[in-house]
C-alpha cells in the first residue's frame, strides 16, 4: 500500500485545541495523542480525496452504472447468489 505521506519526514511542533473532557479520557486510556492525532488526520484526508476522486468522475461512474443497468453484466448468469 502507497503510504499517503512521507513517515519519515520529521516531526514539526504545533498547538492544538481539544475539549477538556476528550483529553482527559484520552490520558487516562493511555493513548499517544501525537499518534492518535496523525491517524485522525490521513484518516481525513484520506477520506477527502476519496470524496474528491468520486466528485471528479462523478459523470463516468453515473455513465457506467446506466450502462449495466440497460445491459447487465457478463456474469448475471453466472452468479450464485
Amino acid at each position: 500500500m502507497n503510504a499517503l505521506f512521507d513517515p519519515k519526514a520529521p516531526k514539526k511542533a504545533v498547538n492544538v485545541s481539544i475539549n477538556s473532557d476528550l483529553l482527559r479520557q484520552a490520558r487516562e486510556a493511555g493513548l499517544n495523542l501525537s499518534r492518535a492525532l496523525e491517524e485522525g488526520v490521513t484518516e481525513a484526508i484520506r477520506e477527502k480525496r476519496n470524496r474528491d476522486w468520486a466528485d471528479e468522475n462523478r459523470e463516468a461512474i453515473d455513465a457506467r452504472r446506466r450502462w449495466v443497468e440497460e445491459h447487465g453484466l457478463w456474469s448475471d448468469g453466472l452468479r450464485l447468489f
